[in-house]
């Protein structure tokens, strides 16, 4: 088994997303015929990423730091450690997302619907600014 305290970030090629601060991400893989995307996300310590939901089931394991959870209105309401494992399917309940007290790196596998979507941003009435689908993740990784 990988020793996570080895984990070493640095070798890591971090991208970011246009609009959304305190969060990088690295498209580690891309699988065409089943759907899915592997992503690594660093999210800020002490920070909240943007209002968003996830319209894709997803599972996610904290490679290091501690993964914070955060509901509407900013309240912490979910803590998860280092090796935590979390399966999830979609939900319209959006939330945001964050660091503890150093930056927190989560491997999130993204498996969207049939209609690709994955993430949708919200605005602060909580209306969809923007979506990102699996064909927008897959340009991401080919552009790499």
């Amino acid at each position: 088994m990988t020793d996570l305290a080895n984990f070493d970030e640095t070798k890591v090629n971090w991208g970011m997303l246009e609009g959304i601060d305190h969060a990088w991400l690295s498209i580690m893989a891309v699988d065409d015929e089943a759907k899915i995307i592997d992503v690594l996300f660093k999210f800020a310590a002490k920070e909240q990423i943007v209002l968003h939901r996830h319209v894709a089931a997803f599972h996610t394991f904290v490679v290091r730091g501690e993964h914070r959870i955060y509901n509407l209105e900013g309240a912490l309401t979910e803590v998860r450690p280092a090796g935590t494992y979390k399966a999830s399917p979609a939900s319209e309940v959006p939330h945001k997302e964050g660091g503890g007290d150093e930056d927190v790196i989560v491997l999130f596998s993204l498996r969207p619907y049939s209609n690709g979507a994955i993430y949708q941003v919200l605005d602060d009435n909580g209306e969809v600014a923007s979506e990102m689908s699996f064909d927008d993740m897959k340009e991401m990784f080919e552009a790499a």
